[in-house]
């Protein structure tokens, strides 16, 4: 791998590593009241300053615009506001938005919610989707079209779709393959990526055959393939930072390539499905 990919991969894990500390994954067992506390600490500092996932500068695509940091009022209200209708599968309006969270910023709305979705989509991988155009009326989602969040059928734990997409994005701009020693990664975040995404057939996780000391190895499993693609990762990523996924070449034509394969698999299992129709 170029030295630039390998110094951007350094910077995602960064991300990652923020990622972690930012869902609570160090501290599973956190009273819900206190995890709630915290979650809503967490978005109202991310709001006041767009969190970062950084993609360095490197030789595939020069110079990255740095994003500015704007505090926007009652923006640092209505994230959490939104994580509580996730966790609770209700809707939430554009009524009841200005009503009952930001009724002294209506102004603002525009900017105020889309800065909140941001810090949603980031954090914790969920995306809010309009249903309602005339009443404005949105749904809180995975986003990346995964299915999984890690929450306890209770609701109440943190959700890990972000977590996992990070996983994701630094295995593909590892080379597809992410390595280390069994001990690399402790608590929490261990048991969900040696344990529960292996699982859930997100990951694959084996020894690399005759390392000494023994080393590990991860990748997609068959279930990412499946729900999500490396364009859909490559592109979140570029979103965060505020770049077009073609700034970094190499893993832009990787990412055409992945979705041109699944295109051809999808033609063929429908050839398949229409011929066996017709027997």
């Amino acid at each position: 791998m170029p030295h630039s990919q390998k110094n951007q991969s350094h910077k995602l894990e960064v991300g990652l590593q923020a990622e972690k500390e930012a869902q609570g994954l160090m501290g599973s067992q956190v009273p819900v009241a206190e995890e709630k506390k915290a979650t809503a600490s967490l978005l109202s500092s991310l709001i006041q300053g767009t969190p970062e996932v950084s993609v360095p500068q490197s030789s595939q695509g020069g110079q990255q615009p740095r994003r500015e940091s704007k505090q926007l009022p009652g923006s640092h209200i209505l994230a959490p506001v939104m994580w509580v209708k996730y966790v609770t599968k209700e809707p939430i309006t554009k009524a009841e938005i200005l009503e009952n969270v930001i009724k002294e910023h209506e102004d603002h709305f525009p900017l105020i919610f889309n800065k909140a979705c941001e810090c949603m989509e980031i954090v914790f991988g969920i995306e809010a989707k309009e249903v309602d155009p005339t009443s404005h009326s949105y749904v809180l989602q995975k986003t990346l079209g995964l299915t999984y969040d890690g929450m306890l059928n209770d609701g109440q734990s943190m959700p890990k779709t972000g977590f996992l997409i990070y996983i994701l994005g630094v295995i593909f701009m590892e080379g597809n393959l992410c390595a280390g020693q069994k001990d690399f990664i402790y608590g929490e975040p261990r048991k969900l990526i040696t344990k529960d995404l292996v699982e859930e057939r997100y990951l694959e996780y084996q020894q690399v055959p005759n390392s000494d000391p023994p080393c590990y190895e991860f990748r997609w499993g068959p279930r990412a393939h499946a729900e999500t693609s490396k364009m859909k990762i490559l592109k979140f990523f570029s979103k965060v930072n505020g770049v077009d996924p073609t700034s970094f070449p190499s893993w832009y034509e990787e990412a055409l390539r992945d979705e041109k394969e699944k295109a051809q698999e999808r033609a063929a299992t429908g050839d398949a499905t229409s011929a066996m129709a017709s027997i």
